[in-house]
């Protein structure tokens, strides 16, 4: 069966679930500690011994979902952001991913999109080429933005083949219950730890050509609109101004002292509200502001560091 994600992170968590429970299990364990907390050796052993029995019994009742790596398709092309117009789709798709991946040193992130965009255009020929020759499709997505993004164009190329094997789908459901008294939510695939995969196997429902016209017309009326963003309001997906994340990063700066590091605000922006956009897109955003005035940078960051490494100081926030 063939397997579609839409994120690198989800692509890599889909193809370990393949294999996970097989065999014994051969883990690692990282400790990762606050900023300015120093723990003790005692606390390090503790944690290391805690995680590493977590995920050794995870993975002895994981149950494999089988597969091969190779039918895992993954396209990370970060839809809710830029331009999608059909006309030129690639280039156009090529530039956006430029502009954002931009904020890493030395060219790494103009390579890198030039890199996604030809392997997501091989991969996508390879797919409909087995798609239509009548191979099942199962598409793993969810509400986040890019998920859900890359969902509906999904749908939208497998229903130009007009002949193809069944369409599965396997949406994430956000909030789930633990046990009584706890619940815990995953945003997106990539949240998902390799061996949770099988549980969702359940929720795995059978597309039908109504729902396949239906996502493939939202689709193209997206790219009609070909709005600067997408974003879930209202449980629908809609296109949304550049600005429509601007709120968030407000509210964080103001809760910084006068001079702050641009990467804190970012991953608790991520962390917190789980936005469903990006931390080049943020960046991006930040940058905005320090070209209208609101902020100034005072010292830049690493040569060899994201630009949002940065230090930056207040002005008329």
């Amino acid at each position: 069966m063939i397997e579609i994600v839409f994120s690198e992170s989800a692509g890599g968590g889909l193809k370990q679930a393949q294999h996970c429970g097989e065999g014994p299990y051969a883990g690692y364990v990282a400790v990762i500690h606050a900023a300015g907390a120093t723990p003790t050796r005692e606390e390090i052993r503790q944690a290391c011994e805690q995680s590493e029995a977590q995920q050794r019994l995870a993975w002895e009742h994981a149950v494999p979902l089988g597969g091969d790596p190779a039918d895992v398709y993954t396209f990370s092309l970060l839809l809710n952001v830029g331009d999608i117009a059909q006309e030129a789709f690639w280039t156009r798709r090529k530039a956006v991913l430029e502009r954002l991946y931009g904020v890493y040193p030395n060219g790494e992130g103009q390579a890198a999109a030039g890199e996604l965009v030809r392997s997501a255009e091989e991969r996508l020929k390879a797919l409909l080429k087995r798609a239509s020759a009548g191979e099942d499709v199962r598409i793993w997505y969810s509400d986040q933005p890019e998920e859900l993004c890359g969902f509906y164009w999904m749908m939208e190329q497998l229903g130009q083949l007009g002949r193809h094997g069944k369409i599965r789908l396997i949406k994430l459901p956000g909030w789930e219950a633990v046990d009584e008294k706890t619940a815990r939510h995953a945003s997106a695939w990539a949240e998902v730890d390799p061996e949770e995969y099988y549980r969702y196997l359940p929720l795995e429902q059978e597309s039908t050509p109504e729902l396949e016209a239906t996502c493939a017309a939202r689709w193209r009326d997206l790219q009609r609109e070909n709005a600067p963003l997408r974003a879930v309001t209202g449980g629908q997906l809609t296109g949304a101004a550049e600005t429509f994340y601007d709120d968030l990063i407000h509210r964080e700066i103001a809760a910084e002292p006068e001079s702050f590091q641009e990467a804190m605000v970012i991953g608790r922006i991520l962390g917190k509200y789980e936005p469903g956009i990006g931390d080049t897109y943020l960046a991006l955003r930040i940058n905005a502001m320090i070209g209208a005035g609101e902020l100034e940078e005072t010292a830049p960051a690493a040569a060899d560091a994201p630009s949002y490494h940065r230090i930056l100081k207040k002005r008329c926030l």
